[in-house]
């Protein structure tokens, strides 16, 4: 249920708020681009710290139940601050509170990913448990893109849709993590009393090859779809002639084909595996977008259609596969090093996609500043400067998603050796509850 907010956040926050500060609140586009990408940065170390912390809780309630019920009131104030931000406001302003921002989703998200690998210890139900997060995402994600949809039908502006789609985030963090606090089940692994492996085991994370490999993947897959996200709604309405609620409209679709598409790949990774089936999606997705350049600009939704469903259907399986790969590299640790750090693989992952958001925006405004786009509400941009968008809208995303597919060529932790790990450490998991209970 926690992925519900955090899907929506990531529209809101990455598809409609830059544009809202740039082009509602007079906020330079260098200054937006450079705080995002400065604060996606300086909070690297949060991360793992926070992730260290995580594996090494065991209380009554479970080992990462509290820390999700924690990280939402700081997830809830920081939207407040940002979605309801002054006009004009300054760089400290801005990167004070994304920084906040990213500190509570930073909370609800590791603690739900890593809950969720010990929710399913199967290979196989990894891919479907991993499906069905990525579909409640879909669905999160939809309902806050109704709210610039309708908007206009009710006379509202641009900018109160956005406003509108902070207050609705705000108001599902609390109602999500509350029902997925109460309501689920969690089993604290055991772990095997070692002194002074510590450091060496953390250090051996940092060069194990399937993490490094993940991490790479990662960071390739977030950029390109973030390259789109930061210039999405700058592309469809300036480039192609869509308005905001046009472009809505596509984003809606491009995210519904999500649903069927992160079912579809649950479906095909059983069948050929996780990697495999990672290797498909980039290939296809950055097949499928060369058609958006046979999109007419001429406000034509049905010409556009086709091209967000199939896009949209291939994207969702990136974070699904490299999530439910992850998982299954984490129980691989846990037998070699006897100790809980499915946290801090999340959170090491989580870095690839924090650097990779970061340039995303970092990349993207000051590059339209410097090649000639104005983003102003009203403004008119010449045919070179919509050309120039058009080629960075495209390019880029091709270029890292097939870089992201690239990474997992030849991975060898597939179902049978899983298999194996998994019989290793449930035999050993119950030797070690039986000592426990006679202690």
């Amino acid at each position: 249920m926690a992925n519900l907010p955090l899907a929506a956040l990531s529209i809101a926050v990455f598809v409609y708020l830059p544009p809202y500060f740039a082009g509602h609140l007079g906020v330079g586009m260098g200054l937006v681009g450079a705080a995002w990408g400065f604060v996606r940065m300086i909070d690297i170390p949060v991360d793992v710290g926070l992730a260290l912390m995580m594996d090494r809780t065991r209380t009554g309630l479970g080992r990462y139940r509290p820390w999700m019920v924690a990280g939402a009131p700081i997830l809830m104030l920081a939207l407040y601050k940002l979605f309801m931000a002054p006009h004009g406001f300054g760089a400290a302003y801005l990167i004070g509170w994304l920084l906040v921002m990213y500190l509570g989703n930073c909370i609800v998200y590791l603690s739900m990913s890593a809950w969720g690998a010990t929710l399913a210890t199967l290979y196989h139900e990894r891919s479907r448990l991993f499906g069905a997060i990525t579909a409640l995402g879909v669905v999160g994600a939809l309902a806050v893109l109704l709210i610039p949809i309708l908007g206009q039908t009710f006379h509202r502006t641009n900018a109160q849709s956005v406003q509108a789609m902070g207050w609705f985030i705000i108001a599902l963090v609390p109602l999500t993590v509350g029902l997925a606090a109460l309501r689920t089940p969690e089993r604290v692994n055991p772990d095997v009393e070692r002194k002074g492996a510590a450091l060496a085991d953390y250090l051996a994370l940092l060069v194990k090859p399937d993490l490094i490999r993940l991490f790479l993947a990662q960071m390739a897959l977030t950029l390109g779809p973030g390259w789109m996200s930061a210039i999405y709604l700058f592309f469809f309405t300036s480039a192609r002639g869509f308005s905001v609620q046009q472009a809505s409209i596509l984003l809606a679709v491009y995210i519904l084909a999500g649903l069927p598409g992160a079912l579809g790949t649950a479906a095909l990774a059983r069948r050929i595996g996780k990697h495999r089936t990672l290797m498909v999606t980039t290939t296809a997705f950055s097949l499928g977008l060369f058609a958006i350049l046979a999109i007419p600009n001429d406000r034509n939704l049905l010409a556009a259609l086709p091209v967000m469903l199939w896009s949209g259907s291939m994207a969702s399986g990136f974070g699904l596969m490299v999530q439910a790969m992850l998982a299954d590299v984490g129980d691989e640790v846990r037998l070699t090093q006897g100790k809980e750090r499915t946290s801090l693989l999340y959170a090491l992952n989580a870095l690839a996609s924090k650097i990779a958001a970061a340039f995303s925006i970092l990349l993207t405004f000051p590059l339209l500043e410097k090649l000639g786009f104005n983003p102003a509400e009203g403004a008119v941009n010449s045919a070179a400067a919509l050309n120039n968008l058009t080629i960075a809208f495209i390019g880029g995303p091709i270029l890292f998603v097939m870089l992201g597919g690239a990474c997992v060529i030849g991975w060898r932790l597939d179902a049978t050796r899983h298999g194996e790990i998994r019989g290793a450490l449930d035999e050993r998991d119950a030797r070690l509850r039986a000592a426990e209970a006679l202690s």
